[in-house]
C-alpha cells in the first residue's frame, strides 16, 4: 500500500486537533496578550470529566461530553476571574502572568493525578462502534473523521461569531486596543471572562476527542499546549485564522518528516519548524 495517502490522512487528523487547540489558545492570547499555559490542562479536565461521568458513573455519554466541555470552560473562567484578572488589574507583566498560568497548569495536573492516578486511560470503550473507512487510499476511523468535521464546523462557527455578532466585534476591538475599547464603553472584563470560558470549552472538547482517539493522562496538556503554541506562532500568533493554517502546516511537517525516520523525532521536527519561523519569519505566515 502506498504510504503517502496514509501520511496525508494522519496529517489531516493531527492538524484538526492542533487547529482546535490553536483556536482556543489564540482567542485568549489575542485579548489578554499573554501565553496562558493553563490552557493546556483543560484538555485533561475535559477528558477526565467524560471518563468519570460516563465510564465510572455509567451516565449517558452525551451528558459526560456536555459536562466535560462546560467544566473546562468554567475552570478557565475561574482561573481568569481569580488569578489573571487581579494580576492584570495590577498591571502585571506578561512574564508574571505566564508564571501564574504555569502554576495553574501544575496545580490542576496534580489534582487530576491525585483523583484518577497517573495511569493512561482510554475513552474508546464508551463508543458502541468505531468503524474504519478508506478514503482515497487513506484509512480513517469514525472518531478521526468526526474530529476533522467538528474542527471544520467549530472554525466556521467561530469565524461567523467574530464577524457578525456584537460579541465578536467587541472581542476584535479588545484584541486591537483594550484601552480604547474601555473608552468607547465595552465592558472588557466581562467580554474577556466570556472569551476565557469559550477558549476553555474548546480546549476541553479537544481533550475529549483526543481521549476517544488515543487516550488521556494527567500530564497530556503540556505536549498538546506546545503543539498549539508552535502552530499559533507559525500561523501568526493572535490571528485566529492564521493559527488554523499553522496547525495543518505543522501537522504535515511532522508526519512527512518521520516518513523515513523513527516517530520519536516528531517533537524535534516541530521544534525545528518553530526555530525556522522564529529566525526567518517571527510574525508568522499571517501576522495580525
Amino acid at each position: 500500500m502506498d504510504i503517502v495517502p496514509q501520511l496525508i490522512a494522519n496529517s489531516l487528523i493531527a492538524g484538526s486537533i492542533y487547529a482546535l487547540l490553536t483556536l482556543g489558545f489564540n482567542l485568549t492570547y489575542s485579548t489578554a496578550k499573554f501565553i496562558d499555559m493553563g490552557f493546556g490542562v483543560l484538555t485533561a479536565v475535559g477528558g477526565y470529566s467524560v471518563f468519570y461521568i460516563s465510564k465510572t458513573l455509567g451516565l449517558p455519554l452525551w451528558l459526560g461530553v456536555l459536562a466535560g466541555v462546560a467544566l473546562s470552560g468554567l475552570v478557565s473562567f475561574l482561573a481568569y476571574g481569580f488569578i489573571y484578572k487581579p494580576l492584570r488589574a495590577r498591571k502585571a507583566s506578561g512574564a508574571v502572568l505566564l508564571i501564574a498560568s504555569l502554576g495553574v497548569l501544575t496545580a490542576l495536573q496534580a489534582c487530576i493525578a491525585i483523583l484518577f492516578t497517573s495511569q493512561f486511560q482510554t475513552l474508546s470503550g464508551l463508543l458502541s462502534g468505531n468503524r474504519v473507512f478508506e478514503i482515497l487510499g487513506g484509512t480513517f476511523t469514525a472518531v478521526q473523521l468526526s474530529i476533522f468535521c467538528i474542527g471544520a464546523v467549530l472554525f466556521a462557527l467561530l469565524a461567523a461569531v467574530l464577524k457578525y455578532t456584537l460579541f465578536g466585534k467587541a472581542v476584535i476591538a479588545i484584541s486591537d486596543d483594550e484601552e480604547v475599547s474601555k473608552i468607547v464603553g465595552i465592558n472588557t472584563a466581562r467580554i474577556m471572562g466570556q472569551v476565557f470560558f469559550i477558549s476553555g470549552a474548546i480546549g476541553g472538547l479537544a481533550g475529549i476527542l483526543i481521549g476517544f482517539d488515543t487516550g488521556i493522562e494527567p500530564i497530556m496538556g503540556l505536549s498538546w499546549l506546545l503543539a498549539a503554541v508552535v502552530a499559533a506562532i507559525v500561523g501568526g500568533i493572535g490571528n485566529i485564522y492564521g493559527g488554523v493554517a499553522g496547525a495543518f502546516l505543522l501537522a504535515f511537517a511532522e508526519n512527512f518528516g518521520i516518513w523515513k525516520i523513527a516517530g520519536e523525532w516528531k517533537a524535534a521536527i516541530a521544534f525545528g519548524v518553530l526555530l525556522v519561523f522564529l529566525v526567518w519569519k517571527p510574525r508568522g505566515l499571517f501576522p495580525r
